[in-house]
């Protein structure tokens, strides 16, 4: 059985990309890729955690998959964000959004 400090430096160096690539980023596109790797590794570290717990290993299987949908909603929304700001401005560079007056 593989061990689980191996699951957590693996998640732990996933939240560590996406959270430089949230800080170091300005396209909206990469920020919400980022994200996206900051809830992966969130989510493996849900199951890590499930997986080697003998008692009730089914409660980080299903948070697990709360991660899984909140970030495919985010996801959807998010887009629809960057897609309507790339229709106005022709760009998706956040200091653009950032400028945006009404």
């Amino acid at each position: 059985m593989i061990p689980i400090e191996n699951f957590l430096v693996l998640s732990g160096l996933l939240f560590a990309m996406g959270l430089f690539g949230v800080l170091s980023r300005r396209s909206a596109i990469l920020i919400l890729m980022s994200v996206e790797l900051m809830l992966a590794g969130v989510a493996i570290n849900f199951i890590a955690f499930a997986s080697y717990r003998d008692t009730q290993a089914f409660s980080g299987l299903v948070f697990a998959l709360f991660v899984i949908t909140v970030a495919a909603a985010e996801v959807g929304l998010a887009l629809g964000i960057v897609l309507r700001l790339f229709r106005e401005r022709r760009t998706a560079n956040v200091d653009e959004a950032n400028s945006l007056k009404w």
